[in-house]
């Protein structure tokens, strides 16, 4: 008789994010003074007071430094930002950027030196007394009638000198891709749901029912992808919780 694979299961441990760029809210808005040239424009939630440098043409080294290679015609732009949820920032009018002077191969992440049109560093000192960081790496891509847009790549935290990576994790708010409504456990659909499983970061079980379906089978109920581990995300850090911070 074949046994499902052993599935492991881990509880989260909850760090704290000082400053959260809404990558969602990332995008190139037209200058009012030159339209040739883009703005950077995004949304952003700070706990604490902090600052914020934006680097075009980044590179990203040790412990979260962020490197322009394009430092003598687009130096970094820098500013201090108070405490507060819902900031909008957008680069000053006659800053802008004209991506148009650069050859298409610029505007994409080069694999070779690991370079980005874009990288946003956001930083706050936390609770440790540490300056801790959140990285955001953007590249560019054609969008319809050669216009030209950004997207994020990832998103890290520096804390502590140590490095995670952001990922989102499905099924926080009322619905699972569409097709379940409410917060329960998609088995028993009675216990809260607590429980994300990986890599395909669905939270969608309670802890009763990931406990046994650590011996049961390994395949996620939602997509039906095989699961390597669950992670169990403790009760107080539901509130609000949208990222899985990674440990890499």
């Amino acid at each position: 008789m074949m046994h499902p694979p052993y599935v492991e299961y881990q509880k989260a441990v909850t760090i704290r994010n000082e400053v959260n760029l809404k990558k969602e809210t990332l995008s190139l808005e037209p200058d009012p003074e030159n339209p040739n040239r883009l703005l950077v424009s995004f949304t952003f939630d700070a706990a604490l007071p902090g600052r914020i440098t934006i680097v075009f043409f980044a590179k990203e080294e040790a412990q979260g430094n962020l490197i322009a290679t394009k430092e003598d015609t687009l130096p970094p732009i820098t500013f201090d930002f108070g405490k507060g949820l819902g900031q909008k920032f957008i680069q000053p009018s006659g800053t802008g950027i004209d991506l148009t002077v650069f050859e298409v191969s610029e505007l994409f992440k080069s694999s070779e030196t690991a370079v980005y049109p874009l990288a946003i560093k956001a930083e706050a000192q936390g609770n440790s007394g540490s300056m801790d960081a959140q990285i955001t790496i953007v590249t560019t891509y054609v969008k319809e009638k050669e216009e030209i847009k950004i997207g994020v790549v990832k998103q890290c935290l520096w804390t502590n000198g140590i490095r995670f990576e952001l990922q989102e994790i499905y099924g926080t708010g009322n619905m699972v891709d569409g097709c379940y409504e409410g917060k329960d456990c998609v088995i028993c659909l009675s216990e809260p749901r607590q429980v994300t499983v990986l890599p395909c970061r669905h939270m969608c079980l309670c802890c009763g029912c990931a406990k046994a379906l650590r011996f049961q089978g390994n395949l996620c109920p939602v997509c039906r992808q095989p699961v390597e581990r669950c992670l169990e995300i403790p009760v107080e850090a539901m509130r609000g919780v949208e990222m899985e911070l990674e440990h890499i």
